[in-house]
């Protein structure tokens, strides 16, 4: 049995990932067809190359801002939301390996005296 084990991924996470990755999408085409409506309406507008990347900077501009803005939510919600649970930090997890560690080291010492 040479199966290799994946590690399994907290639902929570696994959840989480999904959401963020589908926000991030959302995000994604929100801001392809903003730039298709400023082409089109450059066109009915008649707006000469110069206007229509002005127009088009601003507007990305506006986006980016509205960007960051949904990701910092995002994570202040999710962060908000963790709190909730008693997961460990990386910290205290790394804590516990070491002092794991030295018990099987002193776990050892003892088997050998005897």
């Amino acid at each position: 049995m040479d199966k290799q084990e994946t590690p399994q991924k907290h639902p929570l996470a696994e959840t989480f990932e999904r959401v963020w990755s589908q926000a991030l999408l959302a995000v994604s085409t929100a801001e392809d067809e903003a730039a298709r409506t400023v082409q089109r309406v450059a066109e009915l507008a008649g707006w000469s190359q110069e206007e229509m990347s002005r127009q088009g900077r601003l507007l990305t501009d506006r986006l980016v801002g509205h960007r960051k803005d949904l990701e910092h939510n995002v994570e202040e919600g999710v962060r908000r939301a963790l709190l909730h649970f008693k997961v460990p930090r990386r910290e205290q997890i790394q804590d516990i390996e070491a002092r794991l560690v030295r018990l099987a080291e002193r776990i050892d010492a003892l088997g050998q005296r005897k």
